[in-house]
């Protein structure tokens, strides 16, 4: 998923944790991750470490600002998730 802003693209990354059962209350931000060139940002609030069937979305923070959005075992899970995306990146819609 493409953003045109840094801001933008960890509104969304934040907002897929903030809909995570596990650790959902921490508040993400990019880091120096070792093996990248840029700053990363990542959420996975899952049951399972590195579990690619769970709600998960990670991202470089560079242009151009892409975000890899993958998994969702439930509908309501995933219904849940859009709500807080579009609600964060959205406020005033």
């Amino acid at each position: 998923i493409r953003f045109d802003t840094a801001e933008q693209l960890c509104a969304f990354i934040q907002s897929v944790q903030e809909a995570s059962p596990v650790d959902g209350f921490v508040t993400l931000e990019p880091w120096d991750m070792p093996g990248y060139d840029s700053k990363v940002i990542m959420a996975a609030g899952c049951f399972v470490e590195g579990a690619s069937i769970e709600l998960s979305a990670d991202a470089p923070v560079k242009p151009p600002y892409t975000a890899y959005f993958q998994g969702g075992l439930t509908y309501e899970h995933c219904k849940y998730a859009l709500k807080l995306i579009l609600q964060k990146l959205m406020p005033n819609e």
